[in-house]
């Protein structure tokens, strides 16, 4: 397999900040990563918490950032204003589809319930064969090893081939997860039994 070329980063994050100040330095970190390398950054288009934090930054550091934001949220005034493109979806399920369509790679900030659905939908999807893209979770402060923990007990239980598992790329550092998406091992290639 080649590597991955990811041209295009799709980043799933909180809305809000969270506890510790380590969540929105390693989503300013990301951006400033992607920035140096010229990843383009989809993301859900809010102008709050660490998806506002990720895009103002890239935008600083003179990446370009486009947003995906329904309609429901763009009327209540969510999104971004300084994107280089807003794109206005119907649905929650247009604007997963539209965002995981555009991007070459996948990562996870920390975040709440609508993170955790991006991310497991997009697993799903690549267990199914319907993606075979790379999917990271930039762990800041840990906040990813809870997941993984019982994650590790869901392999342990039968319900997840470990492979599936491995298909995470866990890591705390933003240029080392980027490098890691990038190389071939990151794809997830379902065998059927």
């Amino acid at each position: 397999m080649e590597r991955t070329r990811i041209e295009t980063l799709c980043v799933y994050c909180g809305s809000n900040y969270g506890i510790s100040p380590e969540y929105k330095a390693g989503a300013e970190a990301l951006a400033d990563a992607m920035a140096k390398r010229g990843i383009s950054l989809v993301y859900g288009a809010g102008n709050v918490g660490l998806m506002g934090a990720l895009a103002d930054r890239l935008i600083e550091r003179g990446g370009r950032a486009v947003g995906v934001i329904p309609r429901k949220l763009a009327d209540l005034g969510l999104s971004h204003g300084g994107l280089h493109e807003t794109v206005i979806a119907e649905t929650m399920r247009e604007r997963k589809a539209a965002m995981i369509e555009r991007g070459d790679a996948f990562v996870a900030l920390p975040g709440g319930i609508g993170t955790i659905e991006e991310l497991a939908e997009l697993m799903t999807l690549n267990q199914l064969g319907y993606t075979a893209k790379p999917i990271g979770l930039l762990d800041s402060g840990g906040f990813w090893q809870p997941f993984i923990a019982f994650m590790e007990h869901v392999v342990a239980e039968g319900f997840l081939k470990r492979a599936q598992l491995d298909q995470l790329v866990v890591e705390s550092d933003p240029e080392r997860l980027l490098d890691r998406l990038a190389s071939a091992e990151t794809r997830y290639v379902p065998k059927w039994n």
